[in-house]
């Protein structure tokens, strides 16, 4: 994005456009045009063009012709994402009639430092910070009207959380209510995420419907009518109504499905195959995001990864044909050059521009010794930012750069490649957090958060001015992987892998493949799982790339990225693997209750069991004449703190099964949240209309089984529960009780987690690198993670993630070789005593001990550090330093903080 020349006096009147056509966020003083609308009269009527003629920097040419490009491909991806849902159909909201009341997107808008009001949140109506603020939940979603959708939107229970959370952050004395049916926060630590909002300040969860009565004219303010249990129905005053909007299929899917060849499903999203979740009806063209249906950001990204593994699959023979390898200058030698530091501070949008006065830093900048040129940056890390940090390096002969922006972990990569692009040794880049370091935490105290940025920019410039330049160093890559766990998903990223052209070994600790899913056996879709398994298992077995090793136990990991190697103890005896990747898919188990007399009596079983039974054609179960499941049984509670996500949908799939076989049948679901997300929402529908009934109980009062007799003396099982709709107690007759039992971690994952040192999360499931941008993959590189092990998820959604898995583990095996960081650990012998200190804190095995004439000296291995730097913490004498991170380069930085600057 360029700065547009233009200045306006009011932000929220852009008078250069007649018809409101341009569209211009802020970043103080600086707009920014995004974009021109289809209302632009131009386009319309081929008038006005005022703002092409205003434009300094040509940056609008009416004269563009629309231009046809013809390219061959052998494969596409299709991933046009969705639209959200418009509150206007219908009328029945008073969106876009009433001034306070907006949708959940527009609410976003307000919260963004680029948006209209620069991260505030104010009223649209008299721009006043609203301070009772209320969220309507499935507005467009769960709902069988005209303009509605059917379909749970899945992800807007929790993006409403958030907002609730941000809202708090801006105004700790808001007050925010949910109205909601059920909290649907089904995915990893959303429960947590939950809880934590729940239990803010002011903060209300109400499980209601809702009416907007009317808007009051003296203050714009909205009337909401409800009902609750306690109080009935009554009316209540809000500042703003914010309609949590769900996700539409986009605008031109039809028009898209035209054009492709594909089919749509009857929600209008992407019609595909839930065991092959990511091809559509046409062979060679897949989907990924939420053009597949409504998901989360996580899934996104790892169906974007699996799609790229399909097509790798389909278009291997051309891995490389097209590639040219990046050629960067030569590196100038600036050993005998004094510093000559840039500066370069970025507004990074409005995130740090509104709160530290960025000219001021870098006015200050200019006045630090060895500063030879500082100047603002609207993004400094786009495209034209950095090409800018290029030409000033080469233009004015710096030989160091500071950035003064976000957090290196995101953009430093960037930056280092600007560093070799202007012909200077890449670790000469330092970069000072003043966004999470400042911006963010003191947004409420502009002048000393710019003092702060000013102290973080001096630091960052004394530590710049001390470093060293260092190489990166290539290893060469095994080109085999191996996949822990022979389930679905193991199974699913193995062939991928292997139909690339890698060996791939699959490890399983029981006799059989198939992990979980030969416990199921059909999907809510009607799928049938153990055919597919049947067919699944065959292809691994007769695949000539695929090497099974079966009630096998791994005993011993060494290496690193690119270059594993493996111990494991098999029916073979014991096998030395040597693998480039490694995959983590080992499952999970059920829960065996401990409650509800599990274990005590026969007619009480957890959900699979009952799958089973239902199966093999129990006739006691099937001809029963009721029947009653129980749901969240060992988890959402103090031990286990999450939601087991895929216990609903089984209970709606047996119930719905029982149904078909004995359509006579009583059947009871006592719940707390029925989270059918997605479409599986239309078979809870499904349930309900075929009179399944459905109690809500709450956790503090759970339902009671017991032992008992039916009033004709036949033995029953009494299970008791509170209806909260009827105010008390409800006792039911049952044959059978199934327990929806929680979905746990495996036995082994703690011992797999110490072999390829990698972490567990909380729950004890695998914890990945980062929960949006890196769902299937370790801190540890070259290591990658899907299925169950990661987090219960149903069966199609553990395909998609064993399809990213091996996508990402093919961006590594594709290549000869990796590229390894420079900063890592060096021993000074001579000040060794080789005590050991540094062999014990050394997590990767980096450091040993060996024997010289002067006693024993630690070595460092260079290609298994890690750069972590714990050794150089606990040695005694300094021997050993992290380059890059040097005792002088520290020493310089913290006397910079305690100094006047």
């Amino acid at each position: 994005m360029e700065y547009c020349p233009v200045k306006y006096p009011d932000p929220f009147n852009q008078d250069i456009s007649k018809n409101k056509a341009i569209h211009i966020y802020f970043a103080q003083a600086i707009p920014l045009i995004t974009y021109i609308d289809e209302s632009c009269l131009y386009l319309k009527e081929k008038k006005c063009r005022i703002c092409e003629a205003v434009c300094e920097k040509d940056a609008i040419d009416f004269t563009q012709t629309p231009e046809r490009v013809d390219i061959k491909v052998g494969a596409i991806i299709l991933a046009p994402g969705f639209e959200s849902f418009d509150p206007k159909v219908g009328n029945k909201y008073g969106y876009g009639k009433m001034a306070n009341v907006v949708t959940s997107m527009d609410y976003e808008r307000l919260l963004s430092s680029t948006g209209p009001f620069e991260g505030e949140i104010r009223r649209a109506s008299d721009l006043k910070h609203p301070r009772k603020v209320a969220w309507i939940q499935c507005v467009g979603s769960r709902q069988v009207i005209p303009g509605g959708k059917s379909y749970c939107s899945a992800v807007c229970c929790t993006y409403t959380q958030k907002q609730v959370i941000l809202t708090k952050d801006h105004d700790a004395e808001a007050e925010c209510a949910i109205f909601h049916n059920d909290v649907r926060s089904y995915g990893k630590d959303f429960e947590r995420f939950y809880q934590r909002t729940e239990k803010l300040r002011g903060i209300r969860f109400i499980r209601s419907y809702v009416t907007i009565v009317k808007e009051v004219p003296e203050t714009k303010n909205i009337i909401l009518k409800y009902t609750t249990p306690d109080e009935g129905t009554k009316e209540e005053e809000f500042d703003m109504v914010v309609l949590s909007v769900g996700l539409n299929p986009p605008a031109d899917a039809h028009e898209l499905a035209n054009q492709f060849g594909i089919e749509l499903s009857p929600h209008g999203f992407c019609q595909t195959n839930p065991f092959d979740p990511m091809e559509t009806t046409r062979r060679g063209i897949f989907v990924s995001g939420a053009f597949h249906g409504p998901m989360d950001i996580p899934e996104s990204v790892f169906t974007a990864n699996g799609a790229s593994s399909q097509c790798g699959e389909l278009l291997g023979y051309r891995r490389g044909k097209l590639t040219t390898e990046r050629i960067y200058p030569p590196e100038r030698d600036v050993s005998q050059e004094e510093p000559r530091v840039g500066v370069f501070v970025c507004h990074c949008g409005a995130n740090i521009g509104r709160v530290v006065d960025v000219p001021s830093a870098v006015e200050y900048s200019l006045s630090l010794p060895y500063v030879v040129h500082a100047q603002e940056q609207l993004f400094s890390c786009s495209t034209e930012s950095t090409n800018q940090i290029m030409d000033v390096i080469k233009e004015k002969g710096l030989n160091r750069v500071v950035v003064a922006a976000c957090t290196p972990k995101t953009h430093e990569p960037t930056f280092r490649y600007s560093l070799r692009e202007g012909g200077i040794n890449q670790y000469f880049f330092d970069m000072a957090n003043i966004r999470e370091h400042c911006s963010w935490v003191h947004s409420k105290e502009k002048e000393k958060a710019t003092q702060k940025s000013k102290d973080i920019i001096r630091m960052s410039l004394a530590r710049a001015c001390h470093l060293e330049p260092l190489q990166d160093f290539d290893l060469p890559v095994d080109k085999a992987a191996l996949v822990v766990g022979g389930g679905v998903a193991g199974m699913t990223c193995a062939l991928s892998i292997a139909n690339q052209g890698h060996e791939v070994h699959l490890v399983e600790k029981e006799r059989d493949l198939g992990g979980i899913a030969r416990k199921i056996h059909h999907t809510l879709e009607g799928m049938d799982v153990q055919a597919y398994l049947r067919d699944l298992i065959k292809k691994v077995y007769q695949h000539p790339q695929v090497h099974v090793y079966t009630e096998a136990t791994i005993t011993e990991v060494t290496g690193y990225v690119g270059n594993f190697v493996t111990w494991v103890t098999s029916e073979r005896g014991v096998t030395e693997i040597k693998h480039g990747a490694a995959v983590i898919a080992i499952g999970a188990e059920v829960h065996q209750p401990a409650e509800y007399l599990y274990g005590e009596d026969d007619r009480i079983m957890t959900h699979l069991e009952l799958e089973e039974r239902l199966a093999k054609g129990d006739e006691k179960v099937i001809n029963a004449g009721s029947l009653v499941m129980i749901q969240c049984v060992g988890c959402r509670n103090e031990e286990r703190n999450y939601c087991s996500r895929i216990c609903c949908g089984e209970s709606i799939k047996n119930a719905l099964k029982l149904k078909e076989l004995n359509p006579g049948m009583d059947i009871y679901i006592l719940f707390r949240d029925m989270r059918t997300y997605g479409y599986s929402e239309d078979h809870y529908r499904e349930a309900a209309g075929k009179e399944v009934k459905f109690i809500r109980y709450e956790p503090q009062d759970k339902p009671q089984v017991e032992a008992g007799e039916s009033e004709e003396g036949q033995p029953v099982l009494k299970v008791t529960v509170t209806d909260d709709i009827l105010g008390s107690k409800v006792e039911i007759d049952a044959d059978f009780v199934a327990l929806a039992a929680a979905t746990i971690p495996t036995a082994g994952s703690k011992e797999i987690s110490k072999l390829f040192k990698v972490p567990l999360g909380a729950d004890g499931f695998f914890q990945e690198a980062h929960v949006k941008l890196r769902p299937v993959e370790f801190g540890t590189d070259g290591i990658y993670l899907c299925g169950i092990a990661h987090y219960p998820k149903h069966l199609s959604e553990a395909i998609s993630q064993a399809y990213g898995a091996a996508g990402r583990a093919l961006t590594l095996l594709s290549h000869d070789t990796v590229i390894a960081s420079g900063s890592i650990c060096e021993v000074d012998e001579k000040k060794c005593m080789g005590c050991g200190a540094c062999v014990e804190a050394c997590t990767y095995g980096a450091i040993e001990l060996y024997e010289t004439r002067q006693g024993k000296k630690a070595k460092m291995n260079p290609i298994l550090c890690k750069g972590d730097g714990l050794c150089n913490t606990k040695c005694p004498t300094g021997a050993i330093q992290l380059k890059h991170y040097e005792d002088e380069q520290l020493i310089a930085q913290i006397d910079a903080a305690i100094g006047d600057g």
